[in-house]
């Protein structure tokens, strides 16, 4: 098999995995996301706080696309949290 041929087989078979890494990532972030936006800060235990400060800052940090695609992906449909004054 010439050489060129073989190489684009396992780039073929390397971008095969890493779009399914890929995927599943996507699927963990947006179920992150749905976590987050139904989290009651108030009735979240101390030990928790940090873990969850730190989970929202790298959700905020993604690109709104790629966010929008974790969302997607994870088949879940994120609705706004109730306003604190509405209630």
């Amino acid at each position: 098999m010439p050489s060129n041929l073989r190489n684009v087989r396992m780039l073929r078979a390397e971008i095969e995995l890493l779009m399914v890494e890929r995927q599943q990532l996507l699927q963990t972030a947006g179920a992150a996301a749905e976590l987050v936006a139904q989290l009651d800060v108030a009735k979240l235990p101390n030990t928790a706080c940090g873990a969850a400060k730190s989970l929202a800052a790298s959700l905020n940090r993604m690109d709104d696309e790629t966010l929008m695609d974790a969302i997607a992906a994870s088949g879940r449909r994120i609705l706004a949290a109730p306003s604190p004054h509405t209630q």
